[in-house]
């Protein structure tokens, strides 16, 4: 292990040459990245291929019959829609009986290409919190450049117009929530002191109609160290329920229930709980680490548990806890939802979706499955929260996507929307095989490919591995036309980090085990070369965010076993990530490098500070965007420069102006950047310019 690798944070940082690439808009940097933009723009866009693949990416992007995925509300179906030509969006909604028929009669709440042509400003639609009971008026938020960060309006649904004098707020990471017609319940980011360290909300406050913003009165406040606080309500039938949260760091929360006495109580939940729902009087919840409760009931990961939340409230005491679900072998929660009578827990079994209908009974829980098709990724697209409507969607990789739809909790289906096949998938087969990781555990992995394939052919292989997020089976046009269809193998695995296998899954890989993940991710390599699906020098990988760290660190500790890497809004520089906002927030899962025994383990696997001038690299191709305020472009600004400056020079850089961590807003520069990523793929390769 080299002194660079061991030093802490303030010692790595004076020895860094390419410190001034943080700075996200300063002169020198950007100059920088428009010498490189033009380069990478030049040798991908100008390869022969790039218009065609470029049409045809923007093309099912914004096609007029995508599938019009929505939520219902009030009778209502709402719902988010880009195409060519409303190329920031509109937001509409139809009746439900028009939105389940082939063209649904579509009212325009926004029309987001209008408002940012009277403005002056390219917004992007961030979302609405609608008024309790009527549903007419919402707190409206919008980024001016597609970052996290989102301007706030309150707006009239039925006069489809902002309200004058109404609440509004400037551009920040603060959240709003309706208390009721004249309160706003605020989860305030815009002052320094409002702030905790990772940049997000550190205080709570009611703010009254007709006052100013800073007068709001404030309730609650966090630690600096804090995550980020957020509050909102709750409703159970006609039970109004004001919960307040402190997010200590990713995987562990205090909840508070707000009396009408004005005291904040907290709800004695162990740190760690997770899947947490109220329902007919209930509070249900998982654990991420066994607990055992005041009455003796021994909770453990993956499993569900509830206990009586309106006797809590009335007495201050738990009374006796339930067991709603027992955990079982490689099935894990993904996530809880609820109509006004039904609650649904949608699982993962083995990497493939089901749903569990629950009901309360006098004689307590009552579970069913929901009639959903099997052997793919079934989600909960939808629930009517004060109604029984929900709907589910159901995906593989050469399934496209389908809307489900029950008007009576879950009773009766129908199929009410279909995404039309972008790509003829008779040809190929999707597989799923195990390959053995560096200590012996087996990773699950799929892969795509045509069912007559006689001998290796490129892949590209996906990995995420993080944040307890699962990465499932998905229909997806664009590779598959892009793709699949010019001969090629998709893989993607499910490598420990992610929430494929509940929380052990992911504590697998945390902090100073992040080497699991990397040596998984390796071991699919190896795998899928050793069965012949393709070689080392045709596999490309390809990661973003917590990927692209992944593939970062796959680059720099494995260079043989690929052919390409592209690396996306990624962390690189694991020594000063939380120098870069938000980066304090992701300590609970990589760890801390201002302490000396963190940043070794850190320092052992950061990309950035492994980059070797006496190695030979695989092509690499790093993108980023100057408008993500979640993964600062950064890391991937100086990964580029570190590795161009050690002479590697088939490293190509693109930075993209807006769009943000997620990439969105307008269509065109997302195909335009998804279609360079496949002439990057195609020249490192096969070898074809």
């Amino acid at each position: 292990m080299t002194s660079t690798m061991t030093k802490t944070q303030p010692e790595s940082t004076a020895n860094d040459p390419f410190l001034w690439l943080e700075d996200r808009n300063g002169k020198e940097a950007l100059d920088w990245v428009h010498r490189q933009n033009v380069l990478t723009v030049a040798e991908l866009q100008g390869d022969p291929s790039y218009q065609a693949t470029f049409e045809t990416a923007l093309d099912l992007m914004t096609a007029e019959d995508n599938m019009a995925v929505g939520a219902a509300l009030a009778g209502h179906v709402y719902n988010f829609w880009q195409d060519k030509t409303n190329a920031l969006g509109l937001w509409r909604r139809a009746p439900v009986a028009s939105y389940k028929t082939e063209k649904p009669e579509w009212e325009t709440i926004i029309d987001f290409d209008q408002l940012s042509a009277k403005e002056g400003i390219k917004w992007v639609f961030g979302g609405a919190s609608r008024l309790y009971p009527d549903f007419d008026r919402c707190l409206l938020h919008m980024s001016p450049d597609g970052g996290d960060a989102s301007e706030m309006r309150e707006f009239d649904i039925a006069t489809k117009s902002f309200v004058d004098g109404g609440f509004s707020a400037r551009a920040s990471k603060s959240g709003f929530s309706w208390l009721d017609k004249d309160t706003v319940i605020v989860s305030a980011a815009f002052e320094e002191s409002d702030k905790t360290q990772s940049g997000y909300p550190r205080v709570i406050k009611l703010w009254r109609r007709g006052t100013k913003l800073e007068d709001a009165t404030l309730i609650f406040e966090g630690a600096k160290h804090d995550l980020a606080v957020g509050g909102g309500v709750e409703y159970d039938d006609d039970k109004r329920h004001i919960l307040l949260g402190k997010t200590l760091d990713f995987f562990t929360s205090h909840s508070f229930l707000r009396l009408d006495s004005g005291e904040n109580r907290r709800i004695p939940l162990p740190d760690d709980a997770t899947d947490t729902a109220i329902f007919k009087g209930q509070l249900i919840f998982g654990v991420r680490s066994p607990w055992t409760t005041p009455d003796g009931t021994r909770c453990l990961p993956d499993g569900l548990y509830s206990v009586d939340f309106d006797r809590w409230i009335a007495t201050g005491t738990f009374g006796p806890f339930e067991t709603v679900l027992e955990p079982a072998h490689r099935v894990s929660i993904a996530g809880l939802a609820r109509t006004q009578d039904r609650l649904f827990i949608n699982l993962m079994d083995n990497v493939r979706g089901k749903v569990i209908a629950c009901d309360r009974t006098a004689n307590g829980w009552s579970l069913k499955p929901v009639a959903l098709p099997d052997n793919g990724n079934v989600g909960i697209s939808h629930v009517e929260h004060f109604g029984s409507s929900v709907s589910f969607s159901f995906t593989d990789f050469l399934t496209p996507s389908s809307i489900i739809w029950s008007d009576d909790n879950g009773e009766m289906l129908q199929t009410v929307k279909s995404q039309p096949a972008r790509f003829d998938a008779s040809p190929y087969v999707s597989e799923q095989f195990e390959a053995r990781s560096e200590d012996g555990t087996m990773i699950p992995y799929f892969v795509v490919r045509r069912r007559d394939q006689k001998g290796p052919v490129p892949a590209l292989l996906y990995g995420y591995g993080g944040f307890e997020v699962p990465l499932l089976p998905g229909y997806a046009g664009i590779r598959g036309k892009l793709w699949l269809d010019t001969g090629n193998a998709y893989v993607q695995a499910n490598i420990r980090g992610g929430g494929e296998f509940g929380p052990a899954w992911h504590q697998a890989a945390l902090k100073g085990k992040r080497q699991n993940a990397f040596d998984d991710f390796a071991a699919v390599a190896e795998d899928v070369v050793k069965r012949g699906i393709t070689t080392a020098a045709q596999l490309g990988i390809q990661g973003g965010s917590n990927g692209g760290l992944l593939t970062g660190t796959s680059l720099t500790q494995r260079p043989e076993l690929f052919g390409a890497v592209i690396i996306d809004v990624p962390l690189l520089d694991m020594l000063r990530y939380t120098e870069l906002p938000p980066g304090a927030s992701w300590v609970a899962e990589y760890g801390d490098p201002s302490k000396p025994e963190e940043a070794a383990w850190l320092g052992a696997y950061s990309p950035y500070q492994h980059v070797a001038a006496d190695v030979v690299y695989p092509p690499v191709l790093l993108m980023t965007s100057t408008a993500n305020d979640r993964v600062h472009p950064g890391h991937a600004r100086k990964m580029a420069a570190r590795l161009q400056e050690a002479g590697h020079g088939r490293t190509l850089f693109f930075e993209e102006t807006e769009g943000g961590h997620g990439g969105r807003g307008d269509r065109r520069p997302q195909a335009a950047q998804t279609a360079m990523r496949y002439m990057f793929l195609k020249r490192a390769l096969t070898g074809t310019a």
